[in-house]
């Protein structure tokens, strides 16, 4: 029997293998995962009382009394919580149970960064030159370039991490040539005190994330690819190498879309990244399913990172294109056995892409989004991989990652993975939440993209769109498919008459009208039903309508309006869309994807008061874990006056504009909601 330590789509990944196996699973559970699918596809589950991560999925203890409660003999960690956490790897053992992952000493002495680099130098695999951050001083750095990175010695997913660059656009990650380089000299006061800044962040990050506030610096490449190895170890002396992905593409230096394999990788240079990670793993004497990071520079140059010694998040792609199962190799190598695959047998079969599906605002700074998943209907075609975990139903908290899905298209060509990746998502029904779907589709189609020109900067570098902005025909369809699906869901509803024909009436009735939002956009509907079933519509508000679409005056004919779809024409265009209301707001889902609407009340409630002039307000829920400013305080544009934590990540609320703060609303340790006031700045004095 099987215990997943994890939530989600990995808990979900591990217990499909392990069923297919014949072993039995185990899964645990934290209060606000009690209804998440994961809990009832295993054979058994064990609840962790608690809502946080520190008291359930990183609670050793509770997780080794679940295991005995359920007569459990090995546990599968997944990835992140505890997966890399060589105290549990032997407690686990410790209790007599099989761990499912390479032995304690190996995540060890991997776990901390700084002295995985100094073994793989000594084992000839190239590294990057480093600085330890100890204590509250900063290192020497007279003479190093900008820009620099950041790094927390343990963990990883981009928690912990900061660029400090010489500009805007380094900082963002972005490409730059620059040479500037630190000084003990005055003029690079503010170098210092960014880098200050954000060593002390960083810190505090790690610690969140890891438990371990241990941070270094090392030099930051600009243009670069985030290109890792596969590897596969056991205990009979086999050991291969699954080819490469490349995980460029990535915000807040956390992965998003990932590939196998590398366009900017040819055969030789394969042979030679993957010699340099089965260096590393046999240094390190390693077992199980693991991946060897490096960062790849333009000129083919290529540097150490990081071993992960866990399964990867985006193992799917290396599956797809070698029709290995990672996680089968990894249950095999744990009972002891070989691996059931060769180097010389192994080979790449097509492309594979998957683009990570998360609840967050890409057009707020990807900040992290929560609610309940209304509708969940991923598209049946182009087919795709869909490891999720949620379902129509889940909601998405502030306790954990907000990551929903991962997608994954494969086909014979990079070109085909990619289109049928972003049509995929485009058809897909995903409401209740904001997510990143629509950047997903856009970053899948961009040119760039296609063409193969993906590097670490890649989102700052394109512009690529961060949101979809619906064209005004495809907005006034919206609008009209949302006003006539509720005048249908009204006329279904009514006590009596409901089964009379559509176009009966005694009296010409006068038109009913409906008013909806979509960003800054107003869009009013009228219509009136004809004495022949067709409907009159007029469509204000969107840019002038062209013959045959909603509102040109050529009336629409409604065909079907029922189980959330609604089915009309006009001038000869068929408009099919799947509508879907609760509240206020509307989905509407056609061939381009959905279109979010707000509708406006006929008769607005009164009381509601107004927002706060220079009022600052929490872009999301979280805690509050500190203040830098009081009232009456002076401050300058872009001033830090306070931080806060949402899923283990930071987020700085600075000044707008210069003025003076003449409110502090929020406490450190205060919980706070999304648009809850925080400060208010106003003019200067």
């Amino acid at each position: 029997m099987l215990l997943v330590a994890n939530r989600g789509e990995i808990a979900r990944r591990v217990i499909r293998t392990a069923a297919a196996m014949g072993i039995g699973t185990v899964a645990v559970y934290a209060d606000p995962d009690a209804g998440a699918p994961f809990v009832a596809e295993a054979d058994r589950a064990v609840a962790l009382p608690g809502r946080t991560a520190a008291q359930t999925y990183l609670n050793v203890g509770a997780l080794l009394d679940a295991a005995a409660a359920a007569g459990a003999d090995a546990v599968h960690p997944g990835y992140g919580f505890l997966s890399e956490r060589a105290d549990f790897a032997r407690a686990v053992a410790g209790a007599g149970l099989t761990w499912v992952g390479p032995p304690a000493e190996v995540i060890e002495a991997m776990g901390d960064k700084l002295a995985a680099k100094r073994l793989m130098a000594e084992v000839g695999v190239p590294v990057l030159e480093s600085w330890e951050v100890t204590g509250d001083e900063l290192p020497d750095l007279t003479g190093v370039p900008l820009p620099l990175i950041v790094k927390a010695a343990a963990g990883g997913g981009g928690k912990g991490m900061r660029v400090v660059g010489a500009g805007p656009a380094a900082a963002r990650g972005a490409a730059s040539d620059s040479t500037t380089s630190y000084s003990t000299t005055s003029d690079s006061a503010g170098d210092w005190r960014d880098l200050a800044e954000a060593v002390a962040a960083a810190r505090r990050e790690a610690a969140a994330a890891f438990g371990d506030g241990t941070v270094f610096l090392e030099r930051y490449i600009t243009g670069a690819r985030h290109v890792e190895i596969q590897v596969l170890a056991d205990s009979h002396g086999g050991l291969v190498h699954c080819f490469e992905r490349e995980c460029s593409i990535q915000r807040r230096h956390q992965k998003v879309i990932e590939e196998s394999p590398s366009p900017a990788v040819d055969a030789g240079l394969r042979d030679r990244m993957g010699t340099a990670a089965l260096a590393a793993a046999k240094a390190v004497g390693y077992l199980g399913a693991g991946t060897v990071e490096f960062v790849l520079e333009p000129s083919g140059d290529f540097w150490f990172l990081e071993v992960n010694t866990r399964l990867q998040v985006e193992h799917p792609v290396t599956e797809a294109v070698t029709g290995v199962d990672l996680v089968r190799e990894q249950l095999l190598v744990a009972q002891g056995l070989p691996l059931s695959v060769t180097q010389d047998a192994l080979a790449m079969n097509g492309h594979a892409i998957e683009a990570r599906l998360y609840a967050e605002d890409p057009a707020a700074g990807f900040l992290p989004a929560t609610g309940t998943v209304l509708d969940w209907c991923p598209a049946a075609a182009p087919p795709c991989r869909w490891d999720a975990g949620v379902a129509a139903g889940s909601v998405v908290g502030v306790e954990f990652d907000p990551m929903l899905a991962k997608v994954i298209a494969h086909a014979p060509a990079r070109t085909e993975a990619a289109l049928a990746l972003a049509l995929a998502l485009q058809r897909s029904r995903i409401r209740g939440v904001t997510t990143n779907r629509d950047f997903l589709v856009a970053a899948l189609r961009h040119p760039d993209f296609l063409a193969g020109r993906t590097t670490t900067s890649f989102i700052e570098d394109t512009g690529v769109a961060l949101a979809r902005r619906p064209s005004p025909g495809e907005l006034r369809a919206a609008a009209t498919g949302a006003a006539l699906a509720a005048q249908a869901a009204r006329r279904a509803a009514a006590p009596v008459l409901a089964t009379l024909p559509s176009g009966w009436r005694n009296t010409v009735m006068p038109p009913e009208q409906a008013e909806f939002r979509h960003g800054p956009d107003t869009v009013v509907v009228s219509y009136a039903r004809r004495r022949d079933g067709r409907f009159d519509v007029t469509v204000t508000g969107a840019a002038p309508v062209p013959d045959g679409d909603p509102g040109s005056g050529e009336p629409v004919t409604l065909h079907h309006a029922g189980d959330g779809w609604i089915d009309f024409s006009c001038g000869g265009h068929r408009h099919r869309l799947h509508v879907l209301t609760a509240g206020d707001r509307v989905w509407v889902q056609g061939p381009d994807g959905d279109v979010a609407l707000t509708e406006v009340p006929r008769f607005p409630e009164a009381g509601h008061g107004e927002r706060v002039a220079g009022g600052l307000v929490a872009p999301m829920p979280g805690t509050v874990l500190a203040v830098h400013a009081a009232a009456g305080d002076a401050v300058a544009a872009g001033q830090l006056l306070m931080i806060v934590e949402a899923m283990k990540m930071e987020h700085r609320i600075t000044a707008p504009r210069a003025g003076t703060v003449t409110e502090i609303r929020a406490r450190p340790g205060d919980q706070v909601s999304a648009g809850d006031l925080l400060a208010v700045i106003g003019e200067s004095q």
